[in-house]
């Protein structure tokens, strides 16, 4: 097995475990804009920010799963902001700074609690983080938690786990919390990638924290 091939698709989707991912994203960090995002024609980063400002937009503005800042950057190009970033991996959100559209970066593990206090954001984006291997549907509670009453969050899944995962039932299980619900179907990758994951879909799960 090359380098490479422990740093791609089918490496990520392996993932059980936080510091499974966190050893992965620091050996990827450096490369992963253009070993993984231009050459696999990323398009999700995009879709879920351009989603996320059609609805109105507003912040501050988490980006949870941050990564290398590559939803953060299409969200601060429809003049969002202010932005702050968390992911679980330090090398990343290192990557992400270096951008200039972060007012603040922390390091954050979503399975647990993140250092933020309650309501805190007018809302939520995340772009890839909520698949197998990596986040949960169980993570919607803490999202939940940091999202002002009346905030917007815009969060991808994996069609693949939808069902499987547990995010459909936990939706359902949300109905008093949340209002609004949309699952718009989106294409992760362009025309311009190859591989076995090149038809991947997912769902953007818009929807509001209900008001106090």
């Amino acid at each position: 097995m090359t380098d490479q091939d422990k740093l791609g698709l089918d490496a990520a989707y392996a993932l059980k475990t936080p510091e499974d991912s966190k050893r992965l994203y620091a050996d990827w960090a450096e490369s992963y804009d253009n070993d993984f995002a231009v050459n696999h024609d990323y398009l999700l980063p995009k879709v879920v920010a351009d989603l996320y400002a059609e609805q109105g937009g507003p912040a501050p503005v988490l980006d949870v799963g941050a990564g290398t800042g590559l939803c953060g950057a299409a969200l601060a190009g429809h003049g969002i902001g202010p932005i702050d970033a968390t992911d679980i991996s330090q090398e990343m959100l290192d990557v992400a700074a270096t951008k200039g559209i972060y007012r603040t970066l922390f390091t954050g593990d979503l399975t647990a609690t993140l250092p933020v206090p309650d309501k805190s954001y007018a809302g939520i984006i995340s772009s890839g983080t909520f698949t197998t291997g990596h986040v949960g549907p169980e993570a919607f509670d803490e999202l939940l938690r940091i999202t002002a009453p009346g905030g917007l969050l815009a969060i991808s899944i994996n069609k693949k786990h939808f069902a499987s995962a547990g995010f459909e039932a936990k939706l359902a299980a949300l109905s008093d919390r949340i209002s609004d619900l949309a699952l718009p179907e989106r294409a992760f990758y362009g025309p311009n990638t190859t591989g076995p994951h090149k038809n991947d879909t997912g769902y953007i799960a818009l929807f509001r924290r209900v008001r106090d």
